[in-house]
């Protein structure tokens, strides 16, 4: 059985350069977070990626990065493939002032075609750790839904709030998501806005794990949320919102928990701290310093 790995690129911005979060380096050889994220998809079986991004950034977008992960990905049997999300890709004419596309279930709809597998879902610029993948890619298997969930306490910036999907999770299975805002540490632990919050709770860092069926899902949902959606020019349609509809309807979501740290770039000082926790994983010997593929043979 295949399994394709989808990564939402498609915010990364059309201009490269200082400031775009997803194309800070961070590892000793200019490494970006999204080499991590292959590599350990790789690694753990996955044999497809799928970048989705806009056709307007696909010269640069190829450039910088899809080249040379295909230079990567070909030897290895990995296929690379693009999907283009667009602001125009949808069924009704597009509000006048409307500049931003539908959001990420928009956004894994335009794979449509692509995908003939149970997939997993994750965003670019966020470093997910390797159990993550190993046990997404075994999960995948079943061919049902499940959903890599984080300990809030390892994906929190010491530069700002952050805001974190907390998970209810009930005898191994998602029950619902808490959209919780303005997450910071405290001497105690962490709060949101003045509200104590568990550390060890479980959190969604939009690590899906989905069944090819979950297209169809996606293709019929369209429509009836561009019927009802409450602002034409800001409404998204969204993983976490199209998961939660399918928990009314009955559909089990198994979570998948890991201990592994969550690093991401929510603030420009959050670089140097993800820089220094790469730092420690090669220190640990978790990625050969010389070349991070050096570990994956087929």
């Amino acid at each position: 059985m295949r399994t394709t790995l989808v990564i939402l690129a498609a915010g990364i911005g059309s201009r490269y350069g200082a400031g775009v979060k997803q194309l800070e380096h961070v590892g000793p050889n200019g490494e970006l977070i999204i080499d991590y994220s292959i590599h350990d998809a790789i690694a753990a079986g996955f044999d497809k990626i799928v970048f989705i991004i806009r056709k307007d950034i696909e010269e640069d977008f190829r450039e910088v990065i899809g080249d040379r992960i295909e230079r990567i990905c070909v030897p290895l049997g990995v296929e690379v493939c693009y999907a283009f999300q667009s602001l125009n890709d949808c069924p009704i004419p597009v509000p006048e002032g409307r500049t931003k596309p539908w959001g990420t279930g928009q956004a894994v709809l335009a794979c449509e075609g692509l995908i003939k597998e149970p997939f997993a879902v994750i965003n670019a610029d966020d470093y997910y750790g390797k159990d993550g993948f190993v046990k997404a890619a075994e999960f995948l298997k079943t061919g049902k839904y499940g959903l890599v969930g984080y300990i809030l306490k390892n994906t929190l910036s010491d530069n700002g709030g952050v805001t974190r999907g907390i998970c209810v999770v009930e005898e191994g299975k998602l029950v619902g998501i808490n959209e919780t805002y303005n997450i910071r540490k405290t001497a105690s632990g962490a709060e949101s806005d003045g509200k104590k919050l568990c550390l060890d709770s479980i959190v969604s860092m939009n690590f899906w794990c989905l069944p090819e069926s979950f297209m169809a899902e996606l293709r019929e949902g369209f429509p009836v949320f561009l019927a009802s959606m409450k602002d034409p020019l800001k409404s998204e349609y969204l993983l976490p919102t199209i998961i939660d509809s399918l928990l009314k309807k009955g559909t089990e979501v198994s979570v998948l928990p890991t201990n592994a740290d969550w690093f991401g770039i929510t603030y420009k000082e959050d670089k140097a701290t993800v820089v220094e926790d790469f730092r420690k994983l090669y220190e640990m010997g978790a990625y050969d310093r010389n070349d991070l593929y050096a570990d994956i043979s087929r």
